[in-house]
């Protein structure tokens, strides 16, 4: 049975595993309310670097681990990130949600973008926070480049978090990074039918502000906010005015 990450103590909490296509993600769901968010993190995450996140949300929270990270099973396969989000979509449908809000971290943004795509009728918004992968620097050299100096200028909760996370990722993390590389989400962008919210950390060099606004450029409706003296792990510390901007953004939907 997964562990209780999320939920705080003494509320309700749906904690459990979903099976589809030959992949398991595992989830704990817990709030009530309309929109739930669903919350799916970066490349060696889990879901339990949102810990300080959802301190500052309220309503509906749904928490994953995807398949290979956190909690979740190593899949026999390697997915793809049109996978994963076909994966996050039967999850959603069994549990019969159709106006969620996708929040992506990192390679979460890819999944979602392509949830947004691939199945619009199950979102009323998406964010995308420190979106990857940049278009200008789509090799592993690159990413682990900009991944070292964005570790090198994070806070120490980062660093713990990141690191214990990285570790249960297990020995196909690299494999799994080529898979969010070779990924081009800047063909799905333009197919998303929802209000998307792009957040940026001022100094996150795994999401340049160039390509930032090359999403916004091409999203139908899309709006950009970037946050203050924050790297790419702005969501995992001190994410106070990260959390602002995604409440306003829930509130106008």
């Amino acid at each position: 049975m997964p562990e209780r990450l999320l939920a705080p103590e003494g509320s309700r909490v749906d904690l459990g595993e979903f099976a589809h296509g030959g992949a398991t993600l595992v989830y704990e769901d817990f709030g009530s309310g309309a929109r739930p968010i669903v919350l799916l993190h970066g490349i060696g995450m889990g879901r339990s670097v949102y810990i300080s996140l959802i301190e500052r949300l309220s309503g509906r929270i749904i928490g994953i681990d995807l398949p290979g990270f956190g909690e979740a099973p190593e899949p026999r396969r390697t997915l793809t990130m049109e996978r994963h989000a076909d994966l996050v979509a039967a999850f959603l449908r069994d549990r019969g949600i159709s106006d969620a809000v996708v929040l992506g971290h990192s390679m979460g943004t890819q999944i979602a973008a392509e949830i947004g795509a691939r199945h619009p009728g199950l979102v009323s918004g998406l964010i995308f926070a420190g979106p990857t992968v940049n278009s200008a620097a789509r090799n592993v050299r690159a990413q682990l480049t900009y991944l070292l100096l964005d570790i090198l200028g994070e806070r120490p909760l980062v660093w713990l978090r990141g690191a214990r996370e990285y570790l249960r990722g297990g020995p196909h993390l690299l494999r799994k990074m080529r898979a969010t590389i070779v990924h081009e989400p800047e063909k799905a962008y333009p197919l998303i039918r929802v209000p998307v919210l792009v957040l940026r950390g001022q100094h996150d060099p795994l999401a340049p502000m160039t390509w930032c606004h090359e999403i916004v450029d091409a999203v139908p409706d899309a709006r950009f906010e970037e946050i203050p003296d924050h790297g790419h792990g702005t969501l995992i510390s001190d994410p106070w005015a990260a959390a602002e901007e995604i409440r306003d953004f829930i509130a106008s939907l």
